[in-house]
């Protein structure tokens, strides 16, 4: 079956106001970002946004805080933008600070079909406040949702017309199981090849869970934080 559409834009037709969005990506690696740009210009609002990190102040998610179309952010790290921390400070935005292990579980148990998970991560800490605690073998273990997603959107380095898809190094992270979990799973990918020219012992997510896929062009790819070594002379 044909999943390609014709671009970032028909990929989003159907995204709405207040809807919740998974999006891959671990600091500027992986990040969808032709579909963040269509999600700006299409001006979509409320949103609830589920994600590793909120970006930088003018790429990636931090475009979407910067338009206030960002209700809430769920997420792990915000270190690094600006108009995110001050958004929360001033109660703009509703934010739920996770353990990344934990982000990560949840992601996939939506997609596994399970409805919850129990983790250690957090026992005692502002983070068990409200939530169920059970006792295991004589440890403490918080009960956490599988998250609740309308759309999982991702980014790959190669896909097929099938959905099925390759990450590289650090893009591997979030992408994959975020890409189980959506009820629609949108995928951008560097390049769009036939099916059978994967290797399929390469293929990280299966294209079972796709349900759009497109090809960007001219990506970015920043980093995050540039360190480099001093000559020496």
């Amino acid at each position: 079956m044909n999943k390609v559409v014709s671009g970032a834009d028909e990929a989003i037709r159907d995204i709405e106001d207040g809807m919740t969005l998974m999006l891959g990506g671990f600091g500027m690696c992986g990040l969808p970002e032709k579909t963040i740009l269509a999600l700006v210009k299409k001006g979509v609002k409320d949103l609830t946004c589920i994600s590793n990190n909120a970006g930088v102040d003018d790429f990636g998610i931090g475009l979407l805080l910067h338009q206030h179309q960002v209700k809430k952010m769920i997420s792990s790290y915000v270190g690094e933008n600006a108009e995110f921390e001050r958004q929360l400070l001033s109660g703009e935005l509703e934010v739920e600070l996770i353990p990344q292990g934990t982000l990560a579980t949840r992601c996939m148990a939506a997609g596994y079909g399970m409805p919850a998970i129990f983790t250690p991560a957090g026992i005692g800490t502002e983070v068990a406040i409200g939530k169920e605690v059970r006792n295991f073998n004589g440890k403490d273990y918080l009960m956490e949702m599988a998250f609740d997603a309308d759309f999982a959107i991702v980014k790959a380095w190669k896909g097929d017309r099938l959905g099925n898809l390759v990450y590289r190094s650090t893009a591997r992270n979030f992408n994959p199981v975020m890409a189980m979990a959506g009820k629609i799973t949108i995928a951008e990918v560097e390049e769009l090849v036939e099916p059978g020219e994967l290797d399929p012992d390469n293929v990280h997510t299966p294209g079972i869970y796709v349900h759009r896929i497109f090809q960007g062009e001219n990506y970015e790819k920043r980093i995050e934080q540039r360190t480099v070594r001093k000559r020496d002379n």
